[in-house]
């Protein structure tokens, strides 16, 4: 199922809640595509996969706000147009 993100409502909970949503739904859809005790059992019991999905998550977000920044001062410069569209 997909489902869009309601961006002319969205503030910090809105998105949260619904990055948490897609984060469970992503994990569920992964979580049947295997044997759960045996990905369990090749993750071990450290922090390490952990610790790489966290470290991979922040990278992500520093690179999005980063590709945000670009976007907007292209747009303010006027190398690109933005255009609205009807939700």
């Amino acid at each position: 199922m997909k489902i869009r993100m309601p961006l002319d409502s969205t503030d910090a909970a809105v998105l949260a809640y619904f990055a948490e949503a897609c984060g469970w739904a992503l994990a569920r859809a992964h979580a049947r595509s295997g044997d759960p005790a045996m990905i369990a059992g090749y993750m071990g019991s450290n922090s390490t996969f952990d610790d790489a999905i966290a470290k991979f998550a922040a990278d992500y977000a520093d690179q999005t706000e980063s590709d945000h920044g670009v976007l907007i001062k292209a747009i303010k410069a006027g190398r690109l147009r933005l255009e609205a569209q009807d939700a």
